[in-house]
């Protein structure tokens, strides 16, 4: 017989795979030799008391032939001469995913993408990093991947009811990704291992006849009664299809602007806005495991926070144990930091947005004296360029970044010293009460407090505090019909994944483009 069990193990035992047949073995009553196999279905940990245990859910045989995970099965079609076509402007997680699900439909799926290739892209990264220049097309937002290639590779999402997660995580495998991430309760990549798997699938899609074209960055479209008839590239190109998926991401503020220039309907999307908080790893691992050393058998340890401080919801976003804060900055003289996270996650320092929401009233008494109206719906858009323009010059420019001790923060004390950080550009200690909106600080202020008693040690001068993590997600939302997902004023226009709004994350974006094929299948 096969039956799927839970198990409850030490950290040890759970590395090792003779002790989890034994634990099968007693928890079913039978002898250790009955067992001839077991799948992994889910793995977790359990740091809630001072033993640290993993919990792990099992399929197990019992004297019968062991049959291995049969993983899901794609069936990729020659779509050189497809009938039909589609343009998917946006190679990150949405547009990559739409284009695989296009060529499973018998669809052409043509990605222009205003970045280039993971390879080229690395090395703009490097200048980032080492010299503090930018290139406004390729960086850690926009090219082949999007941003989450080179920020991390996180694949958790709460999404489930929007398509199916484990068919996404199976095509990552399909494509180079380890197994563990169809199990793991937090699956994770690494941006070491990204490029890649992003690599693999551009492949596929060409060896498919789909058509992927780099450094080719939307700015225009062509309308037609209730239609769009071709997108236009920054080259002069004009590219033409049965249906246009518009998966540009949340850092494309010259599209959002270009769509309200052409009375394409858009609305105001509020988000979350804050810092990037790092601790070293070993304090965290201290406080979360409730020892000195976390040992072989442990990961790096993460966390999770949430505290509302007078009236506003303050918590961590996208965490990064052993990870590295990184310039996510677009343009010149604005500063973004994001953080990731390698495959091992072997770095000395943990790192995590820490948030503060942001309504509609905090975004417009910001920005009272540029006398912006409250219905524009790029206020929030306008709100997030002021904060990171406020930090780039406190950091002095090059993409320094400005920063505090986080109890100097909570204190309003600019630090007399910063401690070794993570952040190549390097850092410049500042008031960051200056650098953000009143109600942001204050309520990071309260939040970080709070944190301290949640996580007894979290409340440190070892940590930093540095600004400005803004972009968790769109200050925008592309409307959409709920039925057919197009753009309610452009029946072949389907607004797709997190710079549309309706994605949160490299899974459910992924899903998104998925599910935005579907019914482009119906509709041409």
């Amino acid at each position: 017989m096969n039956t799927k069990i839970n198990l409850r193990l030490s950290p040890a035992a759970a590395a090792d795979d003779a002790l989890i047949k034994k634990s099968i073995a007693d928890s079913l009553s039978v002898k250790s030799n009955a067992i001839t196999g077991y799948n992994l279905i889910k793995k977790s940990i359990d740091a809630r008391s001072k033993q640290v245990y993993f919990n792990l859910t099992v399929e197990a045989f019992v004297n019968e032939p062991f049959r291995p995970y049969n993983p899901i099965a794609f069936n990729f079609a020659d779509v050189t001469h497809a009938a039909k076509k589609i343009i998917i402007i946006g190679a990150g997680p949405a547009g990559i995913f739409a284009a695989l699900k296009c060529i499973e439909a018998g669809i052409k799926p043509i990605i222009l993408e205003r970045g280039k290739d993971v390879k080229s892209r690395r090395r703009d990264l490097a200048t980032l990093n080492k010299e503090g220049i930018i290139n406004p097309e390729s960086n850690y937002c926009f090219g082949e991947g999007g941003a989450g290639t080179y920020s991390d590779g996180k694949l958790y999402t709460r999404s489930n009811k929007r398509g199916d997660i484990n068919r996404i995580l199976s095509l990552f495998v399909k494509f180079g990704a380890p197994e563990n991430i169809t199990w793991d309760a937090h699956p994770h990549i690494g941006t070491n291992k990204l490029p890649q798997i992003i690599t693999a699938m551009r492949n596929q899609i060409l060896d498919c006849g789909g058509e992927v074209h780099f450094e080719k960055k939307l700015v225009d479209f062509g309308l037609k009664n209730n239609e769009i008839i071709y997108a236009e590239t920054s080259d002069g190109s004009q590219f033409k299809a049965d249906a246009y998926i518009l998966a540009t991401g949340h850092s494309a503020r010259d599209i959002f602007s270009l769509l309200n220039q052409k009375n394409i309907l858009i609305e105001a999307k509020p988000f979350a806005l804050g810092v990037r908080v790092e601790h070293p790893q070993t304090l965290i691992d201290s406080i979360q495991y409730h020892c000195d050393n976390r040992g072989e058998f442990l990961p790096p340890a993460s966390y999770s926070l949430v505290e509302q401080v007078n009236e506003k919801g303050v918590f961590s976003f996208c965490m990064c144990p052993g990870g590295i804060i990184a310039p996510a900055s677009t343009n010149n003289n604005e500063l973004v930091v994001n953080g990731w996270s390698p495959s091992k996650r072997n770095n000395p320092y943990a790192n995590s947005g820490m948030v503060v929401e942001v309504t509609l009233e905090d975004a417009y008494n910001a920005l009272k004296e540029k006398n912006i109206n409250p219905n524009d719906p790029l206020i929030f858009m306008y709100f997030q360029e002021m904060v990171e323009q406020n930090a780039y010059i406190a950091g002095g420019g090059n993409f320094v970044a400005p920063a505090q001790r986080l109890v100097d923060f909570c204190n309003n004390k600019t630090s007399a010293n910063l401690p070794q950080n993570s952040y190549l550009p390097g850092l410049q200690s500042s008031s960051l009460k200056e650098v953000l909106p009143n109600f942001v600080y204050q309520t990071l202020n309260g939040g970080f407090r709070a944190f301290g008693k949640k996580m007894k040690g979290y409340y440190s001068n070892d940590a930093i505090v540095v600004a400005t993590e803004s972009r968790t997600s769109s200050p925008v939302r592309i409307p959409r019909d709920n039925d057919t997902l197009a753009h309610p004023q452009f029946k072949n226009l389907y607004p797709c994944g997190e710079g549309a709004g309706y994605a949160g994350g490299i899974v459910s974006a992924a899903m998104d483009g998925e599910r935005v094929v579907d019914q482009i299948k119906i509709a041409i």
